[in-house]
């Protein structure tokens, strides 16, 4: 059995004008954390984290596992949807992740991001980790550590990438991943907020990093929880606040939920 890991960070996003600050620092921090837990990392930085580029690494990663293999991806950077053009969705989006090359390329869909993980071993075990997209407000959490000043939507506005002629007609409602993912096949997901909200970028003691990040590594080092749902519940104790008004979310199955942490 092995443990790989694949953490992408994308601050830069050029011909967008809506470059991000602590993606690249959150990729380090994952990919530092899962190291020490015995998981053989990738990572996948800025420009070299293309569309192309993120498709082969997350399809490799998957087409190598075998029964008893657990693997990791995480994932900081914008989220943006396009129209759904095959019926699928709801809400009649399909969701994704900007890659560096957005702008020229488009999103990584979610339609994509099943495909890809439909292909794995059975008994190869998934854990995606998606620190973007998505706004929402409550009052509640302790964001002592944070820093003061502005913090930044990690959701990449259509206009921003997409040529205005093919711009559709489609409501201001902030779209999510969750949605697109949760279908995905992967046994777990954490993500950093719900459907219908952002994922901020911000800074803490001075660091630049995501908020859902910064907190799930601190939990998981202060806390030391036994399985993913105890984390899960160590990180609400911190997310949302009235700053950072985000709600995490956690799905999978119950048995999933209760996997020791990394293991």
């Amino acid at each position: 059995m092995s443990k790989k890991a694949l953490c992408i960070g994308i601050n830069d996003y050029p011909g967008t004008n809506n470059d991000l600050s602590g993606c690249v620092n959150d990729a380090n921090d994952w990919a530092a954390e899962l190291a020490g837990r015995g998981y053989t990392v990738s990572k996948m930085l800025d420009k070299k984290a293309t569309h192309a580029a993120m498709a082969k690494a997350i399809g490799g990663l998957i087409k190598d596992a075998k029964k008893g293999d657990t693997l990791a991806i995480t994932y900081s950077g914008h989220g943006t949807w396009v129209p759904d053009s095959s019926g699928d969705e709801p809400d009649g989006r399909d969701e994704g992740l900007c890659p560096w090359d957005i702008a020229s390329v488009g999103p990584l869909l979610d339609d994509d991001i099943h495909a890809l993980f439909a292909k794995r071993a059975a008994g190869a075990r998934i854990l995606l980790i998606s620190d973007s997209c998505h706004s929402g407000s409550v009052t509640r959490g302790d964001d002592s550590d944070l820093d003061a000043g502005p913090a930044r939507a990690r959701f990449m506005p259509l206009e921003a990438w997409m040529p205005a002629a093919e711009l559709p007609k489609a409501s201001r409602r902030p779209p999510g991943l969750v949605s697109g993912l949760r279908r995905s096949g992967g046994d777990l997901l954490l993500a950093g907020c719900l459907d219908t909200q952002y994922s901020w970028d911000t800074s803490f003691r001075g660091r630049p990093n995501g908020a859902f990040t910064y907190y799930a590594l601190k939990t998981l080092r202060e806390n030391k929880p036994s399985n993913y749902v105890a984390w899960f519940n160590a990180i609400r104790a911190y997310l949302p606040t009235t700053r950072l008004p985000q709600d995490p979310q956690i799905l999978g199955s119950a048995a999933a939920q209760r996997f020791k942490v990394f293991e």
